[in-house]
């Protein structure tokens, strides 16, 4: 009975981790390039039964045997193995700002920070500076020369992310954009940026089929579909509510046991 209890809880914390989940996601809906995330679940290692009173070993001819015969498996609940992140594409909102920018397939902006560069599909640039093209937080948007300067708003970027002037239609620079060969195992750091590891792998720049086209006056709206995540939410209430019940007869089971075995005594 006591295992009963720790796999109804172990399934409450599942079901909590997965509401936190998707109470992130629909917080995050109207954030620009944000992905969602989703909790991936995995059951305890299951444990094997023997009996207990046919325990010990006995000979063969060619040496020895466990004599405790196999009654089956057991199974002690489920946790929650990773959360992981869809990288799939959101949709395109248009801006007519000529900073904002948006990646049509897969692939990251990158940005210089204090920590060093990061990563993110948050395309809604400013100029800040001297003509510096900035994320919202004021971070350094890359090219491949280093920090892109432009002399105000009035430029063009193609499809491949080129930047030219308008004026006149000079090469300004090339917008750095970014692969990893473990896109899932990108870590979230905040404000839209993205931070990579070892199981991620280095990054690389973008180039032919792997590189995404560039919409300019756009940005990419967050791939979070409200209507999914709220009947998820109710499934999840459903399933707390299940475990949260499993775990009520189980004590309730233990009470009645425990006031047979003291009548008994008496």
């Amino acid at each position: 009975m006591i295992r009963g209890w720790y796999i109804g809880a172990s399934g409450m914390n599942v079901q909590q981790n997965r509401l936190d989940a998707i109470s992130n996601n629909l917080a995050n809906v109207d954030t620009t390039g944000y992905k969602k995330e989703i909790p991936v679940t995995k059951e305890f290692s299951e444990l094997l039964l023997r009996r207990m009173n046919a325990d010990g070993v006995y000979q063969v001819p060619f040496g020895s045997a466990d004599a405790a015969p196999i009654i089956g498996k057991i199974g002690l609940g489920a946790e929650t193995n990773e959360l992981y992140t869809d990288f799939s594409q959101g949709s395109f909102k248009s801006t007519d700002t000529n900073t904002d920018l948006a990646l049509s397939g897969e692939g990251f902006f990158v940005v210089k920070t204090p920590l060093g560069e990061r990563y993110t599909r948050n395309g809604n640039f400013l100029l800040g500076k001297e003509g510096l093209l900035l994320t919202k937080e004021g971070y350094p948007v890359q090219g491949e020369n280093g920090d892109i300067y432009v002399d105000n708003d009035k430029f063009f970027v193609n499809e491949d992310g080129m930047i030219f002037s308008k004026e006149d239609n000079t090469l300004i620079d090339r917008i750095k954009v970014v692969r990893f060969e473990n896109e899932r195992y990108l870590q979230k750091m905040g404000s839209s940026l993205w931070n990579t590891n070892d199981r991620a792998g280095a990054s690389h720049i973008a180039e032919g089929d792997e590189r995404p086209k560039f919409l300019q006056g756009y940005t990419e709206t967050s791939n979070v579909n409200v209507v999914n995540e709220m009947v998820q939410m109710i499934e999840v209430n459903r399933a707390y509510e299940a475990n949260q019940k499993s775990v009520q007869t189980e004590d309730s089971m233990m009470e009645t046991l425990w006031s047979k075995v003291v009548n008994v005594s008496v």
